[in-house]
Order: structure tokens, then sequence, then C-alpha cells
């Protein structure tokens, strides 16, 4: 139903990675051609660290519950990415966003870079990519780079035990989970949207799955960005986001972080158009860690630089 309501009403399903204007058809930004496949002293840096913890179920991550899920996870971000010599992981309180990405589960380092419709869009040797998150992508084509910071938000939420997640549409009504549980859905009306009645109450995290497709179909960069708080360069944190709005615009999320001494280093990660498997990104040089300064914009493979001004933080 999602699928075919995103699908069939292009025109108002604003999808994450353009702006409130009527959209032309998605396409990738261009980007550079893939280089060599990773050098042995990067790849000794995803070596899983000793002390890794074991990975986490479905009651924290509660799409691995899914039926032929795929990737499939084999580890964790935390196992996988050991800091750089001289560096160590930022202390993070227990049940926070921060202390959940750290965790996330990955598919296997052989995995590429899938679209929504199977279609490979980068190989596992493609420089740029770290690793692919296991998160599923719908079969449409609606998570993209904000959705996906949306995603991963909102699962870490519910398996927090919380029910009051609401996002906000391009078109500015508000999305709450609540309103999709008892029934209502998200419909056309003019040039904008609204809730109707359409269905019998649903509660359970499958009915939750469907809600953020609804919610991809409507939201983009444009009403990320005003949802979430401005947040200063000396107090990132994982789980914010780097985001330029646009036609197109996009979002980097902040994965996890490290310090040495007022040093500090993140892993990256995001998700693009078309949809596609989440995944950890790789600088230009070195890897995976991205080294930020904040006298400096930071810059990843797939987009312009992102000054420090645009770091953003969603309501915890």
């Amino acid at each position: 139903m999602i699928r075919d309501l995103a699908l069939g009403a292009a025109a108002l399903a604003l999808v994450a990675c353009r702006d409130p204007a009527p959209p032309p058809p998605a396409r990738a930004e261009p980007v550079a051609s893939s280089t060599a496949p990773t050098s042995a002293a990067a790849s000794a840096s995803a070596a899983p660290a000793p002390e890794a913890a074991k990975a986490k179920g479905p009651d924290a991550y509660p799409w691995l519950a899914t039926p032929g899920l795929e990737p499939r996870p084999v580890d964790t971000l935390r196992s996988r990415f050991v800091p750089p010599a001289g560096f160590v992981r930022v202390e993070v309180l227990p049940k926070t966003f921060a202390a959940w990405l750290r965790d996330l589960p990955l598919a296997a380092p052989e995995t590429p870079v899938r679209s929504y419709d199977g279609t490979t869009l980068h190989p596992a040797s493609d420089r740029r990519i770290a690793a692919v998150v296991a998160l599923d992508v719908s079969h449409a084509d609606l998570q993209q780079c904000a959705d996906t910071v949306i995603r991963l938000h909102s699962e870490w939420r519910w398996s927090a035990g919380a029910r009051d997640m609401s996002y906000r549409a391009a078109a500015g009504l508000d999305l709450p989970w609540a309103r999709w549980a008892r029934g209502e859905r998200i419909v056309p009306s003019g040039a904008s949207i609204q809730w109707v009645p359409g269905s019998k109450p649903v509660a359970d995290h499958a009915s939750f799955r469907k809600y953020l497709d609804a919610v991809f179909a409507w939201a983009n960069t444009v009403s990320l960005e005003k949802q979430a708080k401005p947040v200063a360069a000396e107090q990132i944190q994982a789980g914010d986001f780097f985001i330029l709005p646009g036609n197109p615009g996009h979002v980097v999320l902040v994965l996890d972080l490290a310090k040495k001494g007022d040093e500090t280093v993140a892993l990256l990660g995001q998700s693009f158009m078309p949809a596609q498997n989440a995944q950890v990104l790789r600088p230009s040089e070195g890897g995976p860690w991205f080294r930020l300064d904040p006298t400096k914009a930071v810059d990843t493979p797939f987009w312009k630089p992102f000054p420090w001004a645009s770091l953003r933080r969603l309501p915890e």
C-alpha cells in the first residue's frame, strides 16, 4: 500500500534527498570512479577488537527478526572498526542513541551496496565504502539519505520502549507513529497531505515498519533539518548528522567517535539516491575513521564538504 502511494503520488511524495519543489526524476550525484580495493594497512584497522562486545539481537535492533533479512549481520561497528593508534572511543551513556549506534550490526565485508531493486551500485572493493549496515531497504525508492537517519533514530527509540516518535513531512505536517498505530493513513490533499481513517489499529513492529515507509515518502532533507537542532562542533556526539538540504540535498550520520587529546576521529555513515543499503564511509586517505577539525569542513567521498554549521541533532 505504502509503496503504491509513494510511487503513484510522485509529485507530492518528496523523497529524502530532494527539496519541497516538484522534484526531477531521482538521480545520484555524480561521483569519482571507484579506486582499488582497500590496502592491507587499512584492512588491519578493521580487525575485530579482542574486547569486542557480543552482537545484540532483535530486542536492540528490531529489524533483525525480519524473515529472510538481507543483508545478514555478521558482526558490529564496535567489533570491526578499532580506533587509530592512540585513540580511545569516547564514553557514552547506556541506552543512548550513541551507545546503540556503536553496536550497529554490519553485513559481511564482501557485501556490495545494492539499491532497493537489487542492482549493485558499489562493489565490495569500492574504496569509498568501509562496510554495509545489516539494515533492510524498502522495495521502493524510499529509504534514501535523510530517511536512513530517521530509520535508525526511530528504531533506536522503538528498541528503548518509546512509542511517541514523530517526524515532519516536507509539507509541514507532523507524522506521529501514534496516529498510524490507531489506523489513520496519510493521503494526498491538493498540494499537501492529510491524515484520514484507513485501517484497523495495529501497533506491532511490522506496522511500524510500514509507517516508516510512509514517513520516507513525505519527508526529506529540508524537513529533517527543520526538525533537528543545531549542534556546536565541540558538542558533537554519535547520532548527530551533517545535513545540506536542497534539490538534491544530502546527510551523513556520525556513527561513532574516538579521541586522543584534542584530536577527534569519527565513523560516518550514509544512504543515498536511489534508495540503497546504509553504508559506513571511508575517507579519501587512510580510514575508515575521519579526522575532524573544527576549522575545516568535513569532506566525505560522495558529496561536497559539510560546514560545521550544518551539524544537527534530533531530539532524544
